[in-house]
This record gives structure tokens, sequence and C-alpha cells, in this order.
């Protein structure tokens, strides 16, 4: 599973679209249509669901709230990430970090576009959209990485909850000291929003959905830039395509997203009896929506499995939906598919795959490549 989930999920799609698996202990959705149907339906599949590993990981938390409690503390944080905000507030800054980290690159000729580009550039803009400073180069996406194993862990590996719990220990006090600047002076990020809001939130709830934001808004973005430059450094025609109109890489963006889903499900408790697909879910169990699967579900995606930026529009399911869409998605996609990727091929000439790469790519619950070494030409 953890190497290639899809024929799995191809298989539970057509035999048993609503499954249930006894080492989850939650039924597993994987068609499409019914992952839309049991988004749209909050009011039975709850996101508080109980003993939830996330809420284990980071405490208590927007993502498993629902209704007015979950309003009250993502209202306090979105400001920040709305397209506006993107536009008129975080592009610049993001354009110095991408010339920054790529000025450090470029003299190198050969390096790992995850480890030595996109990583350091997502944490740049990140740091500065939720107003944390100091952090030294790489602890963020560790702190990601622990966090999301931890949201993952459903073998109960006590190593992974220890490495989970330093890392938040580590932010909490990152956050804390964010905090106390901000409550003196005002400034546009997303820690300063929740000290600010007309609800303001308390330290503890700063701190928890920190954690959410550094856990998703390091993670989505690695995977899915990694996704699609190596979609890019295989396909000629695609390259080619996008050197010549630059715009089409937002198109790369959303395939990418949908064809290798960085999350791939979400958790949901049922509070009321529902049936789907024929098999009843009684109220108290779980439900895991398998994201990963719906996204590849050929009754709604033509020729699901192919990574293809001109088929007919679908709304994939990578950011989620309703109430709980992804607050980072616009912050994703212009730092991803408006910036990153144009830069990286226009900067480093002659981008190429080192000789012989394999792509190692594994998980089924978050999943996306692990490195992507090149070559160029070096400049001064």
């Amino acid at each position: 599973m953890s190497r290639d989930p899809y024929p799995m999920w191809a298989r539970l799609r057509a035999e048993a679209p609503v499954a249930y698996s006894p080492s989850l202990e939650r039924y597993l959705v994987t068609r499409y249509a019914d992952i839309v149907e049991l988004e749209k339906t909050p009011e039975v599949f709850s996101s508080r669901e109980e003993d939830s590993l996330l809420t284990r990981v980071v405490g208590h938390n927007m993502l498993r709230e629902d209704n007015a409690p979950h309003h009250r503390i993502r209202s306090a944080a979105e400001p920040p990430t709305r397209p506006r905000q993107v536009r008129d507030i975080w592009s610049t800054a993001f354009a110095t970090n991408c010339g920054r980290v790529l000025e450090d690159l470029a003299p190198r000729g050969r390096g790992d576009l995850i480890a030595d580009f996109i990583s350091p550039l997502v944490e740049l803009n990140l740091a500065a959209v939720l107003g944390i400073g100091g952090v030294p180069r790489g602890t963020m996406t560790q702190w990601s990485a622990h966090m999301m194993a931890g949201n993952g862990n459903y073998a109960d590996d006590q190593e992974i909850w220890a490495r989970a719990k330093a890392a938040t220990a580590e932010i909490d006090e990152y956050v804390r000291l964010a905090v106390d600047r901000v409550q003196g002076s005002a400034d546009d990020s997303i820690i300063s929003a929740m000290v600010h809001a007309d609800d303001p939130l308390p330290l503890d709830e700063v701190q928890n959905n920190v954690k959410v934001i550094i856990g998703g808004g390091i993670n989505e973005p690695l995977h899915v830039f990694g996704t699609g430059a190596w979609q890019a450094l295989t396909d000629p025609a695609l390259r080619a395509r996008l050197v010549d109109d630059p715009a089409l890489w937002r198109k790369v963006f959303e395939e990418s997203a949908r064809w290798i889903s960085p999350i791939g499900l979400y958790p949901r408790q049922v509070l009321s009896e529902y049936e789907v697909a024929g098999i009843r879910l009684p109220a108290g169990s779980r439900v895991a929506l398998v994201i990963g699967s719906g996204n590849r579900d050929s009754a709604v995606i033509q020729n699901a499995d192919v990574f293809d930026i001109d088929r007919e529009p679908v709304a994939h399911l990578a950011f989620g939906g309703g109430p709980h869409f992804c607050m980072g998605a616009w912050v994703a996609r212009h730092q991803i598919g408006a910036l990153a990727w144009p830069a990286v091929f226009d900067r480093l000439r002659g981008l190429r795959l080192v000789e012989g790469f394999e792509p190692e790519i594994s998980g089924w619950v978050f999943r996306g490549l692990k490195s992507l070494p090149v070559e160029w030409e070096a400049v001064g």
C-alpha cells in the first residue's frame, strides 16, 4: 500500500466503495461522488473525531472542530491567506525569497530540487506568513515531517510519538515569542491576526493552530512541487509548452495535486446513522474520505491514472471542501504555480534529472516524492 496504493483503491471503488478496515477501525470511502456527498453533509460527518491522531499531536485545533467553534478559529487565522492578501502582501516577499534561494543554488550545478530549492523556499515563505522568525533552515520541514508522521501513526509507533512531541514543544516556544512581539505591534501575519481578532485566540490555541498550519503548509507544497517538476523534467513536449507559456504552470499545479494527492485521506466521525453506497454507517463509527482514491476515480475523471494538464476541468479533492477547504490553498498556488516552477526552470539553464534517477514515492496517508536530484549549467 505504501509503495503504490492506487491498484487497491481501484479495486475498492469497483467492488467495495465503502469498506470497513479493522486495522484502521474505520470505513474507507473511496469513490469521488461519495466523498463529495459526505463532505457536503457535515451535520452527519463530523471533523471533531474522538481520539483524533491530529489532536493527540498538536492539541485542540480548527481541523477537528465544526460549526461555530471551527468558524471562530478559522475566521481569526484566515485573513492573511486570502487571494487579495497573497497578491498585495506576500507575492513580493515570496519573489524575494525565491531569488535568494536560487542565487545560492545556481552556482552549484547539481542538487536536489526538494531539499535544496523548494524546502528552504517554502520555509521562508511560511515563516513570513505565520510571523515566526529565527528558525534555522531545515527545522520547519523537520517539524512538519514529524507531526505528519504522528498524524498518520495508526500503528502507534512510540518513536514517532516521541519525535512529534519534541517538534511541537519547539514550535510552542517560537510561537510564544512571536505572540509576545505582535501583542505590542500588530503586523500582517497569521499569528498577529489570531492575536488581534475580534475574538482573540489565547496562546495555547494560537500554538496549536500554528502547528496545524506548519504541518500542511510545508508538506503539501513540497509534494505538489515535486510532482509537477518531475513531470516537466520527464516530458519534453510538456516542458516546451511551459517554457513558451508559463501561465500553464497553474494547470500543472491543479493536475499535480489531483494526480498524487499530498494528503490521502480525511477522517470523519459519524454523528447519526447514514447510508452511503448501500452501506449503513452506524452512529459513532468512523470513516476515512480517501482523497487519493477519489482523485483517481475514472467514473468522474477520464484516464484518471494519467497526468494530463489538458483534461476537462474537474474539481479535484486535494484541498477538501466546504468549511474545511484548505486555508493555505491560495498561498500554495501562488508560491508554487506562479513562482517556484517558472523561476527554477528559467534560472537553472539546462536543468535535467541526474542519470539513472528513479522516483521514490511512498505513503498513502501522506504521499509525495522524497527527492528530485538534478543537474544544470553552473553559473556564477
